[in-house]
């Protein structure tokens, strides 16, 4: 059995990251795998375009997305942060481009371009990389890694690197192994949960408009008091809003989530939608009258998508229904009737049922408190030849490039020091 200094457990971006700065570094390393290739959370991350970080200048406000984990990651990015990611891509032929809300994509927007620099990164090091390996088991003696078992074959090294990410989308190999390993190595491991998922809504006028993405939306959430009480609002948030056959998705809801599954545990959440969260309803009413005016005589039904938001006409009719008779010609709607679509429209009524599970999520938290890792090499503080890093650390962080930077970080530091 060939000896290795340093042995990769998980073929994703931390993974990868890792494998290749190590070997960089002169070490013989081994990178096990048990999909069939590596990188496949990456080949679909960002719908496919891959969020490679995000292009925050000021750091202060960078570490500040990632909540309570701010203060121990500032050594870990000190040694490779987002303007090292930046230089590490493009110094290997794949420039970057930062589009809305400092997201940096790769020029090509292609996921799997992010795949192929990875991996002519660990090939130009000599990683040896073993597809289809999936680890069983992690062999010790007292608080030191001996081996990692593959099936009958088990795989030594002086060095060890856990990389096995969460549990967010399963069908990638994501499923949690890595925190059996490092419960049973005596580290603490928070239950995982989907941290940034899309919500499930009850509406059918809003099942109707799957497929529909709005722009410049306010979403406002509501939640009940003890016993049924006066709902209370909790929050609003204005951003891009996208419908789907179960409920809503995008990035402002997206964002959201981890909000609105703490509201769920204390009441039933309602939310509404303002259309026209920049036009206040004297100026909405006054648009909707000359709409109605220019068209007088054409059907309500028939009038509406030039005053509604585009695309979305199928669900506001399904919303009106029963409320007024839509083939009405638009000079017999009555003024009581023109004032309810004009507040329907700065209130578009939606009952939320819960969030998608961890098949649907983006990212899921949980994982190793970083109280037991040395965030300035990532060696775990229990075993001494163990490194953690990427998602089996419990880190909180929004969508918009946090998570692949976390990776790319503590990957490279990792790498660096195992």
């Amino acid at each position: 059995m060939e000896a290795y200094d340093v042995l990769v457990v998980g073929g994703g971006s931390a993974g990868l990251m890792a494998a290749g700065r190590a070997a960089e570094l002169g070490k013989r390393v081994l990178l096990l795998e048990k999909n069939r290739r590596v990188g496949e959370k990456l080949r679909i991350s960002g719908g496919g375009r891959c969020n490679i970080t995000n292009a925050e200048e000021d750091e202060r406000v960078l570490m500040r997305a990632y909540g309570k984990a701010e203060q121990f990651l500032y050594s870990t990015f000190a040694q490779f942060g987002n303007k090292q990611t930046f230089s590490f891509f493009e110094s290997k032929g794949l420039p970057l481009v930062v589009q809305a809300r400092k997201r940096a994509f790769p020029k090509t927007e292609k996921a799997p371009d992010v795949v192929k620099t990875l991996e002519a990164y660990v090939k130009k090091g000599g990683v040896t990389v073993k597809t289809g390996a999936q680890a069983t088991n992690v062999v010790s003696e007292g608080s030191t890694i001996t081996g990692v078992a593959c099936g009958k074959e088990i795989y030594t090294a002086k060095e060890y690197i856990f990389a096995t990410g969460s549990v967010s989308h399963p069908e990638t190999g994501s499923t949690g192994d890595g925190f059996t390993w490092l419960q049973k190595l005596g580290h603490t491991v928070v239950p995982p949960t989907p941290t940034i998922v899309p919500i499930k809504v009850k509406d059918e006028w809003a099942h109707l408009l799957a497929g529909v993405s709005l722009t410049f939306m306010k979403i406002t959430f509501f939640v009940d008091g003890p016993e049924g009480g006066q709902a209370k609002k909790a929050f609003s948030k204005t951003g891009k809003i996208l419908f789907t056959h179960f409920g809503l998705s995008g990035p402002l809801i997206l964002n959201s989530s981890s909000k609105i599954s703490d509201l769920l545990y204390s009441g039933a959440v309602t939310a509404t939608i303002d259309a026209y969260p920049h036009t206040d309803l004297g100026a909405l009413e006054k648009h909707i009258l000359a709409m109605f005016d220019k068209f007088k005589n054409k059907a309500l039904k028939n009038v509406l998508k030039e005053v509604v938001p585009e695309g979305t006409v199928k669900g506001i009719l399904a919303l009106l229904e029963g409320k007024m008779d839509v083939t009405t010609k638009v000079h017999s709607i009555t003024r009581e009737e023109r004032k309810m679509i004009t507040h329907l429209l700065k209130a578009l009524p939606l009952t939320i049922e819960g969030l998608m599970g961890f098949d649907r999520a983006v990212i899921a938290d949980g994982g190793v408190p970083l109280t037991e890792v040395d965030m300035r090499t990532m060696r775990s503080k229990m075993v001494p030849n163990l490194f953690i890093i990427g998602d089996l650390l419990h880190v909180n962080r929004p969508s918009g490039g946090y998570s692949l930077q976390l990776c790319w970080s503590t990957g490279y530091v990792a790498g660096s020091h195992a």
